[in-house]
């Protein structure tokens, strides 16, 4: 018997309402797929008189079908897996408002809407909540379910394959400039002055810090688990608006050198070189990754949460040539956001929906163990990995405040579909990352080498003495 659920009160973070469990992985029987797989084509060839030859080729050809109908029925019909906290169980109209009379037909009571369904309704206002999005959708679980729809299929099989196959040059400029090149007032409005769109880190979960406290806790932990010091050449790839290499040559004297492949990240960047009296240590190239010079190495290389938009076809080759621009005795920092392996129905809904509107081409976004493989077939020692999920929730909260306060405004600029856009990603958001659907991981590496000095690295961080915990209530 289970633990009854109790809520949690961290003054951190937002605390689930309603941390239900979805039908997933632990329900969805591989037998039933091989079963239908090879019995399908199978029981056709027998059925049409076919030669044996024949059955691998109609096997292939009705694979994805079977497979695309396989996950579908599993998505609609699977029980939850040990779910123990119940749900409440009212109208869907209690959380939502229908302003289409065809869905107002069809889902009212107890009728569940696919969320798919609803977050493309709420797009174009065809659906509102009844209140603040992320309090609703804290509770969807009791008036939304997580089967995968029509649309879903067709996005992944019609652009999700084909982009993550191709990966080229060509297409991550035009996915990069189209999305970080909107506008520095799109941005600001929920990234706050600091301008950095990676995770935050806490560093107190009994106390709220603002965005800006978790976001200098943040640049400070990568700078200290590189033991960046003076003089070090830093290469920071995806540099973003250029805040850590303008802190890091501020705080740490390092030579920072950012790489971005967006013109107004490099102009916003080079001001804040500027204004922060680093012109003579920090500089951003505008530039795609696959162009940085090769002359040049450097101490200490930071790539955060920008590997996701590799891809995963080009991952190894991008491992690879970072360490070739790495000194030997050099370290390299990985932030990437990532998915849990143990996967839930809601999970696959929540990536292609990120996949299309919000990162298109962060296909690598994987579980923890795929991201360790690459690093040590690119010949990279682990030096030491931190699962920051909940941090990254919390600073998903604070950019969701900021949204909300600032949605007028970029209404006004941007229109009312990407300010919905944004409010679903945000709020719904603060929900993967604390509940582990999505996640994001700090890897620190080395070359690995016989002659590497592993003891230099040796802190705190392995001294039982000086680790410390605080416990909420």
């Amino acid at each position: 018997m289970s633990k009854p659920f109790k809520p949690t009160t961290w003054a951190a973070i937002n605390n689930a309402t309603l941390p239900a469990e979805g039908a997933g992985n632990q329900t969805f029987d591989n037998r039933i797929l091989g079963a239908a797989v090879i019995g399908i084509p199978g029981f056709i060839t027998y059925q049409l008189g076919l030669s044996l030859w024949v059955f691998p080729i109609i096997a292939l050809i009705l694979c994805l079908p079977i497979l695309a109908c396989t996950i579908y029925l599993f998505s609609r019909f699977a029980p939850r897996y040990r779910n123990n906290i119940p749900l409440p169980g009212k109208p869907i109209e209690h959380y939502l408002t229908f302003h289409d009379a065809e869905l107002k037909a069809t889902y009212h009571g107890r009728n569940k809407i696919p969320m798919e369904t609803f977050f493309e309704a709420y797009f174009v206002g065809k659906v509102d909540f009844n209140g603040d999005p992320l309090e609703i959708m804290e509770l969807r679980h009791d008036w939304a379910n997580f089967e995968l729809t029509m649309g879903q299929f067709k996005f992944f099989l019609t652009q999700w394959l084909p982009e993550t196959f191709w990966h080229s040059r060509e297409q991550d400029e035009n996915q990069v400039r189209d999305h970080y090149d909107r506008g520095n007032d799109f941005y600001e409005a929920f990234l706050g002055p600091l301008m950095v769109y990676t995770s935050g880190i806490i560093s107190d979960p009994t106390k709220r810090e603002t965005l800006e406290e978790m976001q200098e806790n943040k640049m400070k932990l990568v700078c200290e688990k590189l033991h960046m010091k003076e003089g070090d050449k830093h290469l920071d790839i995806g540099c973003g608006w250029g805040t850590l290499v303008a802190y890091a040559s501020k705080n740490y004297g390092s030579q920072s050198t950012g790489v971005t492949l967006s013109r107004n990240q490099v102009a916003f960047g080079e001001k804040r070189i500027e204004d922060w009296g680093v012109k003579d240590k920090a500089n951003l190239l505008c530039m795609d990754y696959r162009d940085i010079p090769k002359n040049q190495k450097y101490d200490k290389i930071t790539a955060v949460e920008m590997a996701e938009h590799v891809g995963i076809r080009r991952f190894q080759t991008f491992l690879r040539e970072i360490r070739e621009l790495l000194e030997d005795d050099g370290l390299f920092y990985m932030q990437v956001a990532g998915l849990r392996a143990t996967w839930q129905y809601e999970d696959f809904i929540w990536g292609l929906f990120m996949a299309r509107y919000i990162f298109p081409g962060a296909d690598a976004s994987t579980p923890l163990y795929w991201y360790l493989r690459q690093l040590e077939t690119a010949g990279f020692e682990i030096h030491n990995v931190d699962t920051v999920g909940v941090h990254y929730s919390a600073t998903l909260d604070r950019w969701y405040e900021n949204w909300m306060k600032n949605k007028d405004a970029m209404r006004e600029k941007y229109g009312e579909k990407l300010v919905r856009i944004w409010e679903i990603f945000l709020s719904w958001s603060v929900i993967s990352s604390r509940q582990g659907s999505a996640t994001c991981f700090q890897i620190t590496a080395n070359k690995n080498r016989n002659s590497f000095d592993r003891a230099q690295l040796i802190c705190n961080r392995t001294n039982p003495t000086a680790w410390k915990s605080k416990r909420g209530n």
